[in-house]
């Protein structure tokens, strides 16, 4: 018997020493990371990007299929063993190809003035979509033209308490300072009839400098499209919330969900929302000199008021519940742990051309692939399966992403070590990253292996310098599902601009031409981004201890409980509040993190020895589940399909702020649910913390 456990044991062990031969860079010419930094190449990522630009395609046509198909193809050229296409039939709209969308100055003598909508042709040999609102509700709406400013809470306020009646009204609200959906639904609350969204050329176009295609910056016709969808109630396909929207499945009416707004919307470009300021001249009240005039003064800013110019707003849309769209994957099987996976995402549709967003994205995830395809080859296999993953439909509501992860949800729960993602990698030229605090040591050691394309100093150290650090995860992007619904540890780097908004996003000018000659001519961002995610994946798959920091972690949400408790202090709620519960558990996460990490430097020190491998993959197992042991099985109240208690969105998305459950009832001022959510967190938080030294 003795015998036979040992001959049994020895495949074992040389499987291990071969791996760890291989790990050591003596069974190939370079080390692993050296390799894959010497492995990317600029002259790739420029060509990968000429392609995915050439054409567009928006989710659900055939251009979106087309990008999809291709990417399936260079993924099975690079030499994956597994690359296969996942189908999922989803609700998406599109503008109709007789038309359907208006807007319009009408009085009773006939049309004013007509907007032209749709952006110039950038191409003059190339098909161009028309621009809309994804998920925006289909109606033909009149009303008294109203203009107000961002379309915050602030200003909406501000309507009133001046006497401007929005009740019945064509809103005219300026895009950034919040998000489009929250906008669109804001006017609905004030009673707006219908809501128009501009570029103002002071937040992203001519006042700020010379647009494309002489400058960056977006032109006077160009159009920032968006979807409409209140993201932080329902993310995925807004009719199967909660499971995935495979072909033949049953899911709820449209009208079941409170995510769409029950307004038309429509984007509108500088040259046509000029001519509807013009015509509030005279109407309400005077905004010279205040925060509400914008950046071009040829003529006076004004409120409007029901006096107004009568404007029309058609929206009328093809609508299709079961749209098809496709995600591509690949996978490297892990050699120690298969079942755990590390995932690096990006999305390959786009509003049209999409060269930054997220082209820039597609190219880079690419050659990641590409490298790590080539070392594949050689013989060289992670401890943990990297699985490479290309999403649809982002652009909607993170679509394809969140039903893969729903089609998923309990191996990923159980099995799922991180998620690294990557949407716009260049648009400028400051590193930005954001996730979950337990990926910043590894983010850290990363940045100090990359070489920054401006200075040839450590892209940690240009970081530092400018007073860069890894912030909170909103809900814009595909790491959404992974991190608050399936609780893996996740994270968001590219390049940006250091200031405003300085390319031409969601646009049709967003195209090769804009990267070539302004984002990165050299394309040694994008160069440098791939470096970044290609040692990101491979200290997450192969490391021998899983590179997962839960005393950073802990750290952070001391503070994010201290900043909770600040924001309560500025309520109706101060006096009564109890957040003694969060704060105890948050203390209790910190010291039993110093004592799971001690016991990480002991398992170290032991070193690789066979009978030590067994506590060493425990080890990593409570690292990585760590995450998912923040999920609320009941969800946050009123948008159950978020779990984690420390990174879902809040209700009303605004700044990144942790601990939704607390603060959404805290800026309700319900003192009864906030008290109780701060008990689920606290519960929620403590086991998790007690289950690290079991």
């Amino acid at each position: 018997m003795l015998l036979e456990s040992v001959i049994a044991f020895i495949p074992r062990f040389l499987s291990l020493f071969l791996q760890a031969y291989l790990d050591s860079g003596q069974g190939s010419r370079l080390p692993v990371d050296e390799t894959l930094l010497e492995s990317i190449s600029a002259k790739r990522l420029r060509r990968n990007l000429a392609y995915v630009s050439s054409f567009a395609h928006v989710a659900g046509t055939p251009g979106g299929t087309a990008i999809a198909k291709w990417i399936e193809n260079e993924l099975q050229l690079y030499g994956f063993q597994d690359v296969h296409t996942e189908h999922f039939d989803v609700y998406l709209n599109h503008p109709r190809k007789d038309g359907g969308r208006r807007v319009a100055i009408v009085t009773a003598k006939g049309v004013q003035f007509e907007a032209q909508l749709d952006e110039e042709s950038v191409y003059k040999d190339r098909i161009q979509p028309s621009v809309f609102h994804g998920y925006s509700t289909s109606a033909n709406v009149t009303g008294h033209l109203v203009y107000a400013n961002y379309g915050t809470v602030e200003d909406f306020t501000h309507l009133k308490d001046m006497g401007i009646r929005v009740s019945g009204a064509i809103v005219l609200v300026r895009y950034y300072q919040g998000d489009p959906a929250s906008k669109t639904r804001r006017a609905e609350l004030a009673g707006a009839a219908g809501c128009l969204l501009f570029s103002d050329p002071q937040d992203d176009g001519f006042v700020r400098g010379t647009p494309f295609p002489k400058g960056p910056y977006r032109p006077s016709d160009g159009v920032l499209q968006s979807s409409v969808i209140q993201s932080s109630f329902v993310v995925g396909d807004p009719l199967s919330p909660g499971f995935p929207s495979v072909p033949g499945s049953a899911r709820y009416p449209r009208e079941n969900s409170s995510a769409f707004n029950k307004i038309p919307s429509l984007p509108l470009s500088w040259r046509d929302a000029s001519h509807l300021l013009h015509a509030l001249e005279g109407h309400g009240q005077p905004l010279a000199g205040t925060g509400w005039a914008g950046g071009v003064r040829d003529f006076e800013w004004w409120t409007g008021d029901e006096n107004s110019p009568t404007v029309l707003l058609q929206n009328i849309l093809d609508e299709n519940d079961n749209t098809p769209i496709y995600n591509v994957l690949a996978e490297i099987p892990g050699w120690e742990q298969k079942e755990k996976v590390i995932v690096l995402g990006n999305h390959h549709d786009a509003w049209c051309f999409g060269a930054a967003d997220a082209g820039s994205g597609i190219a880079v995830f690419l050659e990641v692939a590409r490298a790590f395809a080539a070392l594949a080859q050689s013989g060289w296999r992670p401890r943990r399966t990297i699985r490479f993953a290309s999403w649809d439909a982002e652009e909607y509501n993170l679509v394809g992403s969140t039903e893969h992860v729903e089609a998923r949800i309990e191996s990923l729960r159980s099995h799922g070590v991180a998620y690294v993602n990557v949407d716009v990698a260049v648009s400028g030229d400051t590193f930005v990253a954001s996730g979950s605090t337990m990926l910043k040591s590894v983010l850290y050691k990363v940045l100090e292996q990359v070489r920054h394309p401006k200075s040839n100093a450590s892209m940690l150290q240009e970081w530092k310098a400018a007073n860069g650090t890894l912030t909170g995860l909103s809900d814009g992007s595909d790491y959404v599902a992974f991190q608050d619904l399936a609780g893996m540890s996740s994270i968001d780097v590219g390049f940006t601009s250091a200031g405003p908004q300085a390319f031409p996003y969601h646009s049709c000018y967003d195209c090769f031409e804009w990267m070539a000659n302004f984002g990165d001519p050299s394309f040694e961002y994008h160069k440098a981004m791939a470096q970044v995610l290609a040692l990101l994946i491979w200290h997450l798959a192969d490391d021998a201890f899983v590179p997962l920091d839960l005393v950073s972690y802990a750290q952070d949400v001391i503070g994010y409980v201290k900043d909770l408790s600040a924001h309560s202090s500025k309520t109706e709620l101060r006096k009564d509040l109890d957040l003694d519960p969060l704060h105890q558990a948050a203390e209790l996460f910190y010291r039993n993190a110093r004592i799971f990490e001690e016991a990480d430097e002991t398992i170290s020190s032991i070193g690789q020895c066979l009978h030590n491998q067994t506590a060493r993959l425990m080890h990593n197992d409570k690292t990585s589940l760590f995450e998912s042991m923040l999920l609320d099985p009941k969800g946050m109240p009123g948008r159950e399909q978020f779990k984690h208690i420390i990174y879902s969105p809040q209700a009303w998305p605004g700044d990144n702020a942790f601990f939704p459950g607390p603060r959404d009832a805290i800026n309700i001022v319900n003192l009864t649910q906030a008290q109780l959510q701060i008990h689920r967190a606290a519960c929620i938080l403590s086991n998790a913390s007690n289950a690290l030294l079991l």
